[in-house]
């Protein structure tokens, strides 16, 4: 029923238990705990560090074969920011575009965004003018922190480098 030979399994049988020592199942369960006290993203150097201090005697491909004994696999971490502040009671802005996205002239119909990007100094906010006609980017700022200042000085950037007519 399993797919395996009457051999194999009563050499199964046969075979000896493998005995746990109490260090190797100590070293086991600190190790769960570790990996699960970091969210699952401690990978083997790290995890060899932290045993280390704990006072057990670990190299890195020792943490790697008790990470794969006891199944223990990193997921890596995305980092989000939450940058949504909105009111509901705010009116919407009507559409105005409704959709047509290409305009016929140069100056005609500018467009804007935010993004946020993990620097070195921490979360900078990015804000950008874009010229729909030549899908140029004509304004930006930087600032780390999203205020209306971000998003006017990206707009005075791009109507000083473009002169829009009126």
């Amino acid at each position: 029923m399993v797919g395996l030979s009457r051999s194999s399994y009563y050499a199964w049988v046969k075979r000896p238990a493998q005995l746990i020592s109490a260090e190797e199942l100590q070293l086991y369960r600190r190790a769960k705990a570790l990996f699960t006290a970091s969210r699952q993203s401690l990978g083997s150097r790290e995890l060899m560090k932290k045993l280390r201090e704990e006072g057990f005697s670990v190299g890195r491909y020792r943490a790697k074969t008790v990470m794969r004994k006891l199944g223990l696999r990193v997921t890596q971490r995305i980092a989000y920011k939450v940058t949504t502040n909105r009111k509901h009671s705010d009116a919407v802005a009507i559409n105005l575009l409704n959709q047509n996205f290409s305009p016929v002239a140069a100056n005609d119909v500018w467009a804007g965004d935010i993004t946020y990007l993990r620097t070195g100094e921490g979360w900078m906010y990015l804000a950008i003018v874009m010229d729909l006609y030549s899908r140029r980017i004509v304004g930006w700022s930087i600032d780390k922190r999203m205020t209306t200042n971000l998003v006017k000085s990206a707009l005075v950037k791009a109507v000083n480098l473009r002169q829009p007519n009126e």
